[in-house]
């Protein structure tokens, strides 16, 4: 059995005695659900359900409030004008000892000395700080690998805070001290982050557990450095009419992940969400939250034993494969961010750690985000319309995805799109990242009237995230090149309308069908985990005599039939010809074989089917009684129909052609 509790969010309240709270106090059962595919018991702590009572008494609102915020610092412009200049001074200071060794001759990107420096800069100037620094430590081909170094130091090696505090907040939020919740706990924190420092704990049933405890007065630095940013960001977005992003929305997206992440009940559910949604991937490991040891400033979680995954030797020490890890990471992005749209905003190697029996385990589910269905759909068409070329219907997709409002003229920006993808397709293998078509966009985004609605920010830093991270494992990973075939898988079996609108865009061109597009999509389609033989067959015979499939349907009925008709015409080629050169009989016309547009189809034919062999699933032994259903199913019944009677009214056409022509 597994012992597990609800969040407060979900727990019931029951009214039952006999599930009441014990004489000694103690978890009592309220109930049974499964967990991790294991029977389990839900409890609940009276201990802490009476210390959340009080807590959420006296704490201050957790969400995000600019509003409120800036009503908070009107009357307090000393200490906004404090915080400023606080941050200025040193700021200034370093920026002119960089410059000023410049002109000393000192190469910069090569001293560790100002590397340092940055860092404690960062570290001192707070969690909105650290954050930033937190950023640029997983971008190895933007920062120098000194500074690189250093930086990385601020994902989990900041300066600690007093013990003393950490277990007084226990205290405060569990409803005892540390010694009588936990069995043991570690005499120092083994990490410090920006927002916390954990400590490795032991529950007195046994578990290793993560203990996450907040810092002190974080809500106070927090809300004055967003109320400063957010001033300068409204300020630049007025005065500067070059800037078109809604910088004050970028802001406040990032301050309502930043206070959802200081609110640790809402973390945990986060993480149960995550698990929920993605704990079924292959390789994939997340966390168990230990609800009874969990509250707003502290947090109790199974203790993970892994590596960074930016510690390659030691992972390869293991006998593990760091890059398949990555590789297992960006498949489960992808499913974040085009499948269910709820995704880990904060993927820096703190938190991603290889597990000793070669899982990736991800942690710290503070700051996560979602993406609304229709922005999901609008990402898979502007890939699709990346690769089809068709930069018409990329604009669009832009306008789709709000970067360019409805009323913009397009006629600019289109060619200013194959421009920039056309330099990207024509980039070498190492050069086609994320990171390179970033800022060929950036580029024209600045020259066009395009604006940055604000979740496109935290898909960025997700994304641009996790590719520094495959960079730094493997200079030449890219991370486009592994997303295509999940793409691809999407788009043969999702039965979304947006998506068969986009399978149809890249399928046909004036009408024709590109056979070549279909062989591409179904040779990386089958390298997605997900996607076998048998997926496609139904879902693609269920699209094909769908009403949304019937374009699709007759285009590839008569394709079919111009190959049966180009078999036909090969077969009775190669009789007519045996008859005269072989037998003997002249009086018998040589039929003409398939013309060569006709032999293509049919070359393409043969791939695909050599292509669909050799799909995940595929299993002759099984394939006899899997036709026998296929052909006692109405809707394939209905296709075969179609197909016979095209071909059926093609033959009787050309026999009639013939006769007359004779």
């Amino acid at each position: 059995m597994i012992v597990k509790t609800l969040p407060p969010s979900s727990r019931p309240i029951q009214e039952d005695s006999r599930k009441g709270t014990n004489r000694r106090g103690e978890l009592d059962v309220i109930d049974i659900v499964p967990e991790y595919g294991t029977p389990s018991l839900i409890v609940r702590s009276p201990r802490l359900l009476a210390a959340q009572e009080a807590r959420t008494a006296a704490q201050p609102e957790t969400l995000y409030d600019p509003v409120g915020i800036a009503t908070h610092y009107q009357n307090k412009r000393v200490q906004v004008l404090r915080r400023i200049f606080a941050v200025l001074g040193p700021t200034l200071s370093f920026v002119f000892g960089l410059w000023s060794d410049s002109k000393r001759g000192i190469v910069v990107k090569n001293d560790r000395r100002r590397a340092t420096q940055l860092r404690v800069l960062l570290t001192q100037l707070g969690p909105a700080y650290i954050k930033i620094g937190q950023a640029l430590s997983t971008r190895p081909d933007l920062v120098p690998p000194v500074y690189l170094e250093e930086l990385t130091k601020l994902q989990d090696q900041l300066p600690p805070f007093p013990n003393e505090i950490a277990y007084q907040f226990i205290k405060e939020e569990l409803g005892a001290p540390p010694e009588e919740v936990y069995a043991e706990l570690s005499a120092q924190p083994i990490a410090a982050a920006s927002l916390g420092q954990v400590y490795k704990g032991k529950l007195k049933t046994g578990e290793e557990v993560a203990v996450k405890v907040q810092r002190p007065d974080l809500r106070e630095g927090i809300t004055i450095d967003l109320y400063i940013l957010r001033n300068l960001a409204a300020w630049v977005q007025k005065k500067v009419k070059r800037v078109r992003s809604d910088l004050v929305g970028i802001l406040d997206e990032l301050g309502d992940r930043i206070f959802e992440e200081m609110d640790y009940i809402h973390e945990g559910e986060n993480a149960e969400r995550f698990f929920e949604l993605y704990g079924h991937i292959k390789d994939i490991y997340v966390p168990k939250i230990y609800w009874e040891y969990t509250n707003r400033r502290v947090l109790t979680m199974e203790w993970i034993n892994g590596t960074k995954l930016t510690q390659t030797e030691e992972i390869s020490a293991q006998g593990i494969d760091a890059r398949y890890l990555i590789e297992v990471g960006v498949q489960c992005s992808l499913r974040q961010l085009l499948e269910h749209g709820f995704f880990h905003a904060d993927p820096h190697p703190g938190n991603l750690l290889a597990t000793t029996d070669g899982k990736l385990a991800y942690l710290d589910f503070g700051m996560m985000s979602e993406i609304k269905p229709p922005q999901r759909y609008g990402l898979i068409e502007a890939i699709v319309h990346v690769v089809n070329r068709d930069f018409e219907g990329l604009a669009k997709d832009y306008v789709k995805l709000d970067f360019l409002s409805p009323e913009t003229d397009l006629t600019p920006i289109i060619p200013a799109f194959a421009r920039v993808f056309a330099d990207a397709q024509g980039a070498s293998v190492a050069e086609l990242n994320i990171k390179s078509i970033t800022d060929e966009l950036s580029a024209l985004m600045y020259e066009y009237p395009f604006r940055v609605p604000p979740y496109y920010a935290l898909i960025i830093r997700s994304l641009v995230t996790l590719e520094g991270i495959a960079i730094y494992i493997d200079p030449n990973f890219k991370v486009l090149s592994e997303a295509y075939p999940y793409v691809s898988k999407r788009l043969l079996t999702d039965p979304a309308p947006q998506l068969r609108a986009s399978l149809q865009d890249l399928l046909f061109k004036e009408g024709r069908f590109r056979w070549n597009r279909l062989e591409n999509l179904l040779k990386n389609a089958r390298n997605s985990q997900d996607y076998d033989f048998n997926l496609v067959l139904n879902q693609g015979i269920e699209f094909l005599s769908s009403e949304r499939g019937a374009f699709i349907r007759d285009k590839l009925v008569d394709e079919s039939v111009n190959g049966l008709d180009a078999l036909g015409k090969n077969v009775l080629h190669n009789f007519t010809y045996l008859l005269r050169e072989r037998v003997g009989l002249t009086a018998v016309n040589e039929t003409p074989a398939a013309t060569v547009e006709q032999q293509q189809t049919l070359e393409h034919i043969k791939r695909i089917l050599g292509i669909l062999q050799e799909t995940r699933g595929f299993d002759p032994i099984k394939l006899a009684p899997q036709i026998a259903q296929l052909l006692v199913n109405s809707d394939v019944q209905r296709l075969g129909q179609q197909i016979v009677n095209r071909f059926t009214q093609k033959a009787v056409a050309r026999l009639i052609r013939q006769l007359l022509a004779s």
